[in-house]
């Protein structure tokens, strides 16, 4: 059998694994242009991790494939949850299900658990700028195919961990028009989408466009058991482990610090502070106030506000967009293409009412009428709970444009070699426009918690020391009884919106050049080269009000953040080289070696080179044996480098500066000596006033990070039982110098082990009843810590033959995560190294702290994911059962290097505590039918048809819903239909 109809053979029979896409929806190949197999003859496309053309059905690279059908057959409320249940997905990604730290409708895409920076994105194999894949239209996507292995030298930077890959349709003709709708089991959550699709092809080309829309309503935490309180499990210095409802110290009725020579009023109180009864004016020390529970006692319920019920487990989102896809053949030989994407999303996020306080920039004068305790608050001395002014919200309106367009075509050289060539420019935008809601303007508050005196005559209060000395324009309030209508008159009117705008931009100048060389012995040697020019580009303007200064506060008091303004550019050359060694000898059906490289030069660091080589041996025509070993990077973003301050609100889970004594510690200066220090955020479990930032702004020096991607796999393609396909690969990443945002228990940590460059970044009250607590602290980012990751991959795809009752299709991917083991500072003192697999790493944890990615403010990495399908078919009729799997994990570790202390810190018993999770199975169902007669398809479906629920991981682990949205699904069962009609 020559190689010609080899390969045609494979590609028959590939196009019956494709069936079975269809249903599972998962491929561990990618989906091949198919060929009148009359003709003899294949085309050759290029796949997603090389830019050479091939023919070969499986290569070195480890693909998996999401084909149209398997989307067309889903019931997920976005692309993003799609592919985010991939095994291959894991760690934290941001999705509609997070709301503290979400609420954008934006979803990333995170591969190997290191990060979306990390993993980059494609439309057609070029570089999509905001990376968002709920914002393409689903209607648009004929396929994704996800890379799971490191492709710098195909890509350049980002690319480490791996690449998605959006293939767009094409050469469509027709017209489709589609609508859905959806509602969760407790009847919320309801999504509706209409989309409407329509091509026209022809011999001198072809178009196609399409508009879609996509409605997702919010759901309230307090729709949800698991989420509806906000559960803490905490123990103390003083405390033994206790369970409560609660969450935020920061409550309505105030969270005062006791001031000195007062304490005897209160004795035996543990927790140093005070909350005003709730029927009280708050004007009588003695009568109007009682000690802060932080747990439920004998003398009542826990103080702590339960800030959960208002916050959301989906938050609301709305999108319409379209979408232009075409091409047009000049000559034989040449053609001009056009793609063009436009998505409008509208978002929101919802959190609790403004903590309002002295942290956050307000100052209580001891001259107030309304102070009963004579003393000034500032610092770390009192903070309460806005409720008077709503729930905390921001609506944000995003607009993504993406337009690739050029010429392509192709010629022929010596020897009859076949070229393509292509000449193409990129553009992305993406604008961002965001309104934050229920914040107190601080310049206008804190007059009226300034000097304030009763007026016998009039009966009235008024700002200044006196009659004589009354201050125009100020409105005193009582900041502690925020109950009183005059208090709540004083925040309404003190209530303002701020607005702020990000711009970004891309621009890609790209010239590609592929084809043979010469034939050898065993085929064609082919190389790939190509050249482009690309520019980034980000700026942002933030309202006035929400202007962080440096104690992390701004005028609004929450949501601060700064301006950013920059851009980089680079310049980029590649080079691969396709050689075929053997063939067709005893042991070796085909010997081909792939060789990469891409040259790259930054503005702003200097060049880099990454090269890539990789293997493919087939002993048997069944059977591949592949490698690949890559060199990989990512440079610095503009936010990496220019990001200007934003305010964080971090916890940490220790301090090593209790009980000080003096000797030096770097960490601890202005911490009294007298061995009584304690930090409060620690022992209270609250969280700090933090500013995080670029690497300018705190003057961290910053350059690329470096690594390499190893994959070792096999398939099997078993001619002998038809429609079997199996695989397994190997795989290893590592990073040195990871560019990563420093979190505050990593500051901390290295420099109280002596690392000095990172002491100036905490600031501690010098004096005052607050001395030695943190004021604030800088989060900076920099290069700073070792990864290394590895694990292996499975698959399995099986088309069944066909049978009587019908054909049935069975599919399995999973991924084991092996070791995920990452050096806080390698080579310093003070360096730590984690180990993640198969441990939850809790919000406030040092370990959270240094997960790259980590913007839920968690992260999880199972050792085990995996997704199953089986699918069934007979005439007109189909069906699906799709399974999730998460593996078991633990939350805690009973090792002091790995100790994340999820239950408190401050006394032995509460080192070393862990506790262990099950295994998470989610079940969705689909049914599909066909009426040919008048070219509609019925779909319905079930996801989570169990209803399972997520684990409860507690209020002091989590940022949100007492569990991680990132990994689980927060919805509970949902219904869902689809009506899809062909003209």
């Amino acid at each position: 059998m020559n190689h010609t109809s080899n390969e045609l053979f494979k590609a028959v029979r590939y196009a019956l694994y494709a069936g079975t896409t269809a249903v599972v929806g998962l491929s561990a190949a990618p989906v091949l242009a198919q060929d009148d197999t009359s003709s003899q003859k294949l085309e050759t496309i290029t796949v997603t991790g090389s830019n050479i053309r091939r023919v070969d059905i499986e290569t070195s690279n480890p693909v998996v494939t999401i084909d149209r059908a398997a989307i067309e057959k889903t019931g997920k409320l976005t692309l993003g949850d799609l592919v985010q249940q991939l095994p291959a997905v894991t760690g934290p990604n941001t999705n509609p299900q997070v709301n503290n730290s979400g609420g954008t409708g934006f979803s990333s895409i995170g591969l190997r658990g290191l990060g979306s920076s990390r993993t980059l994105v494609l439309i057609n194999g070029h570089r999509y700028l905001s990376g968002d894949p709920n914002a393409i239209p689903a209607n648009m996507i004929e396929r994704i195919e996800v890379l799971t292995d490191g492709a710098s030298s195909v890509y350049g930077s980002d690319a480490i961990a791996g690449v998605v890959n959006f293939i767009l349709r094409s050469d469509y003709q027709g017209a489709e028009f589609s609508a859905d709708y959806g509602i969760s089991d407790r009847d919320d959550g309801a999504s509706k989408g209409y989309s409407f699709t329509f091509g026209q092809s022809s011999d001198k080309g072809s178009i196609m466009a399409g508009v879609n829309y996509k409605k997702i309503d919010g759901v309230l935490a307090g729709h949800r058991e698991f989420s509806k309180n906000s559960v803490s499990r905490l123990g103390s210095t003083s405390s033994p482990i206790g369970t409560f409802v609660g969450g935020s110290s920061s409550s309505p009725y105030g969270h005062i610090k006791i001031p000195a020579g007062m304490a005897d009023l209160f004795p035996g109180c543990s927790s140093g502070f005070l909350a005003r009864n709730p029927s009280a004016s708050g004007l009588n020390v003695a009568t109007d106030y009682h000690c802060y529970r932080n747990n439920a006692t004998a003398e009542g319920p826990s103080d702590k506000y339960n800030y959960a019920t208002v916050n959301l487990v989906m938050t609301p989102q709305e999108r319409t967009g379209l979408f232009l896809n075409g091409n047009y053949k000049i000559t034989d030989n040449v053609e001009a293409y056009l793609n063009v994407l436009h998505n409008k999303t509208s978002a929101a996020f919802q959190l609790a009412p403004a903590v309002f306080g002295t942290p956050y920039g307000a100052f209580i004068s001891k001259d107030s009428y309304y102070n009963p305790f004579g003393v000034d608050f500032a610092g770390n001395t009192f903070t309460a709970r806005l409720e008077s002014l709503g729930n905390r919200s921001a609506s944000s309106g995003t607009s993504n444009d993406q337009l690739s367009t050029g010429f392509k075509g192709s010629f022929s050289v010596w020897n009859d070699q076949q070229w393509n060539w292509e000449l193409g420019f990129d553009y992305g935008h993406v604008h961002q426009s965001t309104t934050t809601y229920g914040l107190p303007n601080m310049s206008v508050l804190n007059p009226g918690m300034g000097p304030s005196f009763y007026d016998q005559t009039s009966g009235q209060v008024f700002c200044g020391t006196g009659p004589d000395d009354i201050i125009d324009g100020c409105t005193p309030f009582n900041p502690f009884n925020l109950q009183d209508p005059n208090t709540i008159a004083a925040l309404q009117a003190a209530a303002s919106p701020g607005v702020s705008n990000l711009f970004s931009k891309e621009t890609v100048k790209r010239l590609d050049l592929n084809g043979g060389l010469f034939e050898l012995p065993a085929g064609t040697m082919q190389l790939a080269v190509g050249y482009n020019y690309r520019t980034e580009y980000i700026h942002s303007n933030v309202d006035t009000g929400l202007i962080v200064d440096f104690n992390g506060n701004c005028t609004l008091g929450s949501q601060c953040g700064s301006a950013l303004q920059g851009g980089y550019n680079v310049k980029e050359a590649y080079a691969e080289l396709f050689v075929p060694i053997l063939k067709d000898l005893p042991f070796v059906h085909a010997l081909n070696l792939t060789v990469g490289d891409r040259w790259s030069k930054y503005n702003t660091f200097g060049s880099t080179n990454n090269t890539k080589f990789a293997l493919e041996w087939r002993p048997i025509e069944d059977l591949l044996l592949r490698g690949t070993v890559s060199k990989v990077f990512r440079a610095p973003t503009i936010g990496d480098i220019f990001g200007g301050a934003a305010s964080d609100a971090p916890k940490i889970s220790r301090d090593p500066c209790d009980g000080y004594t003096g000797g030096g510690n770097p960490a601890c200066v202005n911490v009294p000596t007298d061995g009584s220090f304690v930090n409060e955020n620690v022992r209270q479990a609250l969280q700090l006033s933090a500013i995080a930032s670029g690497a300018a702004f705190a003057g961290f020096p910053i350059g690329p990070e470096k690594g390499k991607s190893f994959d070792f796999g096999i398939v099997y393609d078993p001619h002998w039982l038809e429609g079997l396909s199996v695989s397994a690969d190997v795989w290893r990443v590592y990073l040195n110098e990871n560019i990563t945002g420093i979190g505050a228990q990593q500051v901390i940590d290295l420099c109280s082990a002596g690392q000095t460059a990172f002491c100036p970044l905490i600031r501690r009250y010098p004096s005052g009843p607050s001395q030695g607590q943190i004021q604030t602290l800088i989060e900076p980012t920099g290069n700073l810590g070792r990864v290394d990751v590895g694990g292996v991959d499975f698959a399995l795809n099986y088309r069944l033959p066909e049978f009587s009752f019908g054909r049935f299709n069975v599919g399995l991917n999973a991924t084991y995560l092996k070791n995920y083991d990452l050096q806080t500072a390698p080579g310093l003192e003070g360096n730590t190294t984690y180990h993640f697999a198969g441990h939850f790493e809790n919000y406030g944890s040092a370990q959270a702290a240094a997960c790259p990615g980590a913007g839920g403010g968690v992260c999880l990495f199972p050792r085990w994911r995996a997704q199953s399908s089986v699918g069934w078919q007979m005439g007109p009729f189909d069906a699906s059962w799709a399974m999730r799997y998460i593996h078991r994990f633990r939350m805690g570790s009973a090792s002091p290097s790995q100790d994340s202390h999820p239950y408190g810190t401050g006394n032995p018993s509460l080192d070393g505590l862990y506790t262990d999770y099950g295994s998470t199975v989610y079940h969705d169902i689909q049914f599909g039918y066909n009426l040919e007669s008048l070219n509609t398809r019925f779909d319905i479906g079930v996801n989570n048809v169990g209803d399972k629920q997520p684990p409860f991981l507690y209020a002091n682990n989590t940022l949100n819903a007492n569990t991680d949205p990132s990994d689980f699904d927060l919805m509970g069962r949902y219904y869902w239909g689809r009506v899809t009609v062909k003209f």
